[in-house]
C-alpha cells in the first residue's frame, strides 16, 4: 500500500471572480479614460501648434472642484452608512451627493457664462478654446448618468433592496461617482497647468 502525502495534494485553484455589472461598469469608466485622454493629448497637439489661450479659466472651474469634491465624501459616507445598516443615513447622504452633483452641473453650465465674457466661444474661435467647452460639458453628460445611478441606488435603498447583505449596486455606483470625481479633478488641473 503506497502512503499518500496530503499536504502536497493540490485541490481545486480558487479562480478570480467579480460580479459581471460591476465588470460592464470598469470597463465603461476605461472607456471614459481613453476618451478623456485623447483629447487631452489633441489639446496638447493644438497648443503645440502655437494654439495658445490668453484668458483665465472660469473662477466657477474651481467653485465647482470644491463642490464635486464634497460629494466625493458623501457618496463614500453613503456607502459606508449603507454597509452599517443605518439606512437612513445611507439615504440623507446619497441625497445630498444628489444635490451636490446638480449644484456642479449647474456651477459648470454656469461657467460657459464666464467663458462668453471673455470673449471665449465654442464656435469660430481656436481649438483651445472649443477644447474649454468639449471638455466640461463632455464630462458634465458623464456626471448626468452618474446622477441617474445615485438616483436609482437611493430609490432601491428606499425599497430596502440596498443594505449590508447587498452592497453590489452602491459599490458599483460609489466606484463611478468617484472616477467621475477624479476625472474633473485630472481635467480641472490639465487646463489649469496647460490653458
Amino acid at each position: 500500500m503506497q502512503n499518500i502525502n496530503l499536504a502536497h495534494v493540490e485541490g481545486p485553484q480558487q479562480t478570480l471572480t467579480m460580479h459581471p455589472k460591476k465588470f460592464v461598469v470598469w470597463l465603461f469608466i476605461v472607456a471614459i479614460f481613453m476618451m478623456f485622454a485623447g483629447w487631452t493629448s489633441a489639446f496638447l497637439v493644438a497648443r503645440s501648434e502655437g494654439d495658445i489661450l490668453n484668458n483665465e479659466l472660469p473662477q466657477l472651474f474651481t467653485i465647482t472642484t470644491v463642490i464635486l469634491l464634497i460629494s466625493s465624501i458623501t457618496m463614500h459616507l453613503a456607502k459606508r452608512a449603507v454597509r452599517q445598516d443605518n439606512l437612513a443615513a445611507g439615504r440623507l447622504l446619497l441625497g445630498l451627493t444628489l444635490v451636490l452633483g446638480t449644484a456642479f452641473l449647474v456651477g459648470q453650465w454656469m461657467s460657459f457664462g464666464q467663458l462668453v465674457a471673455q470673449d471665449i466661444y465654442f464656435v469660430g474661435g481656436s481649438a483651445i478654446q472649443s477644447f474649454l467647452y468639449v471638455l466640461p460639458f463632455m464630462h458634465g453628460l458623464h456626471i448626468i448618468a452618474g446622477l441617474i445611478f445615485v438616483g436609482i441606488v437611493l430609490f432601491r435603498i428606499y425599497r430596502y433592496q440596498v443594505h449590508g447583505r447587498n452592497m453590489a449596486s452602491i459599490e458599483m455606483c460609489a466606484t463611478f461617482w468617484h472616477f467621475l470625481d477624479g476625472l474633473w479633478l485630472y481635467l480641472f488641473l490639465f487646463l489649469t497647468l496647460n490653458a
